[in-house]
């Protein structure tokens, strides 16, 4: 079933009522009607109700709280992707996918080999539409949590970010001993575990961006003996540890 997020001021005593793009979803992609149900989660508590449909018009739909709703969606472990700004469908499909499996930040970094280039403009065109296909992942998936994509920040910044983290890996191709199952292996406390992932853009990360990462705290691991995709590497290390700590 289909999850749809609102704010606390959407709730009035039984009641919830949808605005906006949940209306047309709801009533022309969804085809629900009067006495249909539909789970809805308040995204500043993540609480989520089972509903059903009571009035509908084109400007709302008003539903009736029927049940709170126990829900287990959220991963205990915090994961934050630094990701190298890649190509615009690349980054949208990190964005996607990531979401799915439970990442909660992203945070794209413009790195050396970075192709692409944002001025301000169209970076904050990219950042609300990123920000849009998160939410849709998020509402396809059952999530009770929206992951936010933040600005887009340089090296130096992403530096000064890593001590706000239990474990920062870095996937470098150059790295040969270090694996991602061996650092996880010596997390002792896994509750509400903060984890950066970084991760470079097409070209790779340049050495000197390595080695100020790894002055700054990061881990270098290696993902095996084959080199992924920019878009491949979020997929693989989010979904091996949501598997090991989850």
């Amino acid at each position: 079933m289909p999850k749809f997020f609102i704010e606390a001021k959407q709730i009035q005593e039984d009641k919830i009522t949808l605005f906006g793009e949940d209306v047309k979803h709801i009533a022309n992609v969804l085809r629900k009607q009067i006495g249909d149900e539909i789970n809805i989660c308040n995204i500043s508590t993540s609480e989520n109700f089972l509903c059903q449909i009571e009035e509908t018009n084109k400007e709302f739909i008003r539903c009736g709280i029927i049940k709170k709703l126990l829900s287990e969606a959220e991963p205990k472990t915090q994961i934050t992707i630094f990701q190298g700004l890649p190509k615009a469908e690349k980054m949208e499909l990190i964005i996607q996918k990531c979401t799915e499996l439970g990442a909660k930040h992203f945070i794209p970094v413009q790195m050396e080999r970075s192709i692409v280039k944002l001025d301000s403009k169209s970076e904050n065109k990219k950042i609300e539409r990123w920000n849009k296909i998160a939410e849709t992942a998020a509402k396809q998936s059952g999530r009770d949590f929206i992951p936010k994509v933040e600005n887009l920040i340089n090296l130096q910044k992403l530096c000064n970010l890593i001590q706000k983290y239990d474990i920062v890996l870095l996937a470098y191709e150059n790295e040969e001993n270090t694996t991602l199952k061996a650092i996880l292996k010596t997390v002792k406390n896994k509750e509400n575990l903060k984890i950066g992932i970084i991760i470079g853009p097409e070209g790779g990360i340049d050495r000197k961006e390595v080695e100020k990462l790894v002055e700054a705290g990061a881990k270098t691991i290696t993902l095996g003996k084959r080199i992924l995709r920019t878009e491949t590497v979020g997929l693989v290390m989010t979904s091996i540890i949501m598997y090991e700590l989850e």
